[in-house]
């Protein structure tokens, strides 16, 4: 899905998850910019609660927790589409 986006698109992705490195989930949690929000409507595929943040005011990435760790599931160029299957 990564590649299949325009270059910047590409790039506002890659600097979205350049900024999350060094970043506490407690961070990540009150970072207004990202905008981190638990999905309730979906699932991941093993029943992990799915969270969406921003990557530009376009795209929403897609994802879950596991420990320290972001699973990313889903890159979504449409916004709304992050909320459906």
């Amino acid at each position: 899905m990564l590649f299949a986006l325009e270059k910047v698109e590409r790039h506002a992705v890659m600097n979205t998850l350049g900024r999350l490195l060094p970043m506490t989930w407690a961070e990540v949690h009150a970072h207004s910019g990202l905008n981190w929000e638990q999905i309730h409507s979906l699932s991941g595929p093993s029943g992990q609660t799915l969270y969406s943040l921003r990557a530009n005011q376009k795209i929403r990435l897609v994802g879950w927790r596991e420990g320290n760790v972001l699973r990313l599931l889903s890159i979504h160029p449409d916004h709304d589409s992050a909320y459906s299957r």
